[in-house]
């Protein structure tokens, strides 16, 4: 869930530069709306995947969650790289990217827990909603995101999640488990890394990111038929991640 809004170091340079003072071109306006522009097409990669998880088609689903990941990979460095809030301050980018973050981040993955075949019988619409109420919360905290780019709390990744739920085929009851576990960590204080942020090990961090976006597309395009040892060097990435956030909130304590 990449960050939308200029860092405040980041704005107090542009304005001590003079920047600010500057009527922004027609071609900075143009750049900055396209920025918006891309965001809000997370929107419609939702859409699809709601529509294919409707239709079980549960690999195109993936398909359609890994373009909104993608989306949401790059569009807060583009609005950084652009200045798109000094350049167009009247629009709340952060807004739209956290509406569209909770469509696909939450809303998509919910319908899937809801409607997929990957828990219990009647189980799946209260796990769905005990997803998003818990998730409503944490979009809304003003510490969800900190100022040295960590996430507090579980930084619902409900996408990846049911990624591995469908992909593992693991017991109904396991995954349910697994829901409000998560869920439950949502409201827990713990500092999550930031991968495209967090200073510590930035760069191994998302070097390892992206082979793991490779790796689970290669798992995606063969399914079922994929290799375990795949399967394991995605699930070593969750568990890198996992170390990583508990070692940072140890060192900065």
């Amino acid at each position: 869930m990449e960050n939308y809004l200029y860092e405040p170091d980041e704005l107090s340079s542009t304005l001590n530069s003079g920047e600010a003072n500057c009527s922004p071109t027609a071609k900075e306006k143009l750049l900055a709306w396209s920025v918006h522009l891309f965001t809000a097409s997370g929107v419609i990669w939702g859409l699809l995947a709601i529509l294919a998880i409707a239709n079980q088609q549960w690999v195109m689903a993936f398909a359609w969650m890994a373009a909104a990941i993608f989306v949401d990979s790059f569009d807060g460095f583009l609005a950084r790289r652009l200045r798109v809030k000094a350049v167009l301050p009247e629009f709340d980018g952060a807004l739209l990217d956290n509406i569209v973050d909770f469509l696909n981040y939450v809303f998509v993955p919910g319908f899937f827990l809801a409607v997929g075949d990957i828990l219990p019988p009647h189980i799946g619409i209260p796990a769905a909603i005990i997803l998003m109420l818990a998730s409503a919360y944490q979009f809304c905290q003003s510490n969800a995101k900190t100022e040295d780019h960590y996430f507090t709390g579980f930084p619902s990744y409900w996408n990846i999640m049911v990624f591995y739920m469908f992909i593992l085929s693991l017991n109904g009851w396991i995954n349910t488990a697994i829901v409000v576990l998560l869920s439950a960590l949502v409201f827990v204080p713990i500092k999550y890394i930031y991968p495209s942020r967090t200073a510590m090990y930035q760069r191994v961090t998302m070097a390892l990111a992206v082979l793991w976006g490779i790796v689970n597309i290669v798992i995606l395009t063969t399914y079922p038929s994929h290799h375990p040892w795949l399967v394991g060097y995605s699930l070593l990435f969750a568990v890198y991640y996992i170390g990583m956030s508990l070692w940072g909130m140890w060192i900065n304590r």
